[in-house]
């Protein structure tokens, strides 16, 4: 590289730096009250004391982006920030000729100094630049796996692998076989990873039998080396596999782990429930809404259709909410009725036992049908039973 003169780099810094405006008082900090009538020495001495760590560090990366070549200014700024931050001689020594000022006495090497310290940052520089590239190709080529194509993966290179021994076995004129079921266990696999293998094991028995059958002219010829009870043996090996196969994913099925069904709190379960609180005309209140999950017996009257509504469950859970709606409640054992006379029914409902209810409920006239669930605004819940 041909180094620049002093005078070359001055010149090339001054068109670089925009010229600031005259102001009438000298500032007492920051780069503005840096004296530039005292000589170099003191320009130092306030970088030192007074200059900011942000603004050394911009005076040094301009100097560089400024005085050398693009692919060079790259290199010299990959490298570590204390390079361009911590040595405030650097940034007194831009600074001055930024301003086209002549250094003296000790100082006049300074400007040859500052170029050759920056310019010594190249090369390790590269070396960063290098190694970060070549990380960032490693991590484009690194291919993410699925789940389903790493399980495809492990079939291939264990079970795929015994596979093609087998068969390596079988051009040799051997007559062995093979266990998948347990090859399965040895490797670790379960019944996800048997469709994995399937289609390459209906294939070979699907050849075998067009051969054995003399239903493919293809395959007839391709295993006409085999004698026919060969094939028959061969086919009957395949045949066995897919049975392991078969078998294999029956028994993950058997013991795969039942999800258990997450329980909502009644609080939760009543959130959205809409009911009817208090009724003046039949003199009715509802009962805390919170104490319907897990109960086993509910009535309900619709003040509006005049409907009665007796909700029975046989669930261990007792009854659930979701939304506006009684779930798990007996169909066959559930009824509801429209009342022609509530206020000399409701009283029943609200005094006697269920099966003094059921005596009176036989001789109403109107007729039972099945129930819904919903409840809505016009509904009273009147009365929950654990039985």
């Amino acid at each position: 590289m041909l180094r620049r003169s002093y005078m070359a780099q001055a010149n090339i810094l001054k068109k670089a730096t925009k010229k600031k405006k005259a102001i009438p008082k000298r500032p007492k900090t920051g780069l503005k009250a840096v004296p530039l009538d005292r000589g170099f020495s003191q320009c130092h001495w306030h970088f030192y004391e007074e200059i900011d760590k942000k603004d050394i560090e911009k005076l040094c990366k301009d100097y560089v982006k400024a005085i050398f070549s693009k692919d060079d200014a790259a290199a010299i700024l990959a490298n570590s920030e204390y390079h361009f931050y911590m040595y405030s001689g650097r940034a007194a020594a831009i600074f001055w000729m930024n301003h086209g000022l002549e250094f003296e006495g000790k100082w006049y090497e300074y400007p040859e100094r500052v170029y050759q310290e920056y310019e010594a940052l190249i090369e390790p520089g590269k070396a960063i630049l290098a190694e970060k590239k070549a990380e960032a190709d490693r991590k484009a080529k690194t291919k993410t796996y699925s789940p389903q194509e790493l399980l495809r993966m492990k079939v291939n290179d264990t079970v795929g692998y015994e596979i093609d021994y087998l068969e390596d076995e079988w051009i040799e004129g051997k007559k062995t076989d093979t266990d998948l079921y347990t090859l399965f266990q040895k490797h670790g696999l379960k019944g996800a990873a048997a469709p994995h293998l399937k289609p390459r094991i209906e294939f070979m028995r699907d050849e075998y039998a067009a051969a054995y059958n003399k239903t493919d002219d293809c395959a007839v010829e391709g295993y006409s080396y085999l004698t026919k009870k060969e094939l028959k043996r061969r086919l009957d090996v395949t045949e066995r596999m897919l049975g392991d196969l078969d078998k294999i994913q029956a028994a993950s099925k058997a013991t795969r782990k039942k999800r258990t069904p997450k329980v909502r709190t009644a609080d939760k379960q009543i959130k959205a429930l809409k009911f009817l609180k208090d009724d003046n005309d039949y003199k009715l209140v509802s009962v805390d809404p919170i104490s319907v999950p897990g109960t086993y017996r509910l009535y309900t009257f619709n003040v509006k259709t005049r409907e009665l509504t007796e909700y029975v469950t046989t669930s261990t859970n007792g009854f659930e909410i979701k939304g506006t709606t009684i779930q798990n409640f007996d169909k066959d054992k559930s009824r509801k009725t429209r009342l022609r006379k509530p206020d000399d029914f409701l009283p029943i409902v609200l005094k006697k036992t269920p099966n003094q209810i059921d005596k009176e409920w036989k001789k109403l006239t109107t007729k039972t049908t099945e129930p819904t669930g919903r409840i809505n605004a016009d509904t009273i819940l009147m009365r929950v039973e654990n039985k």
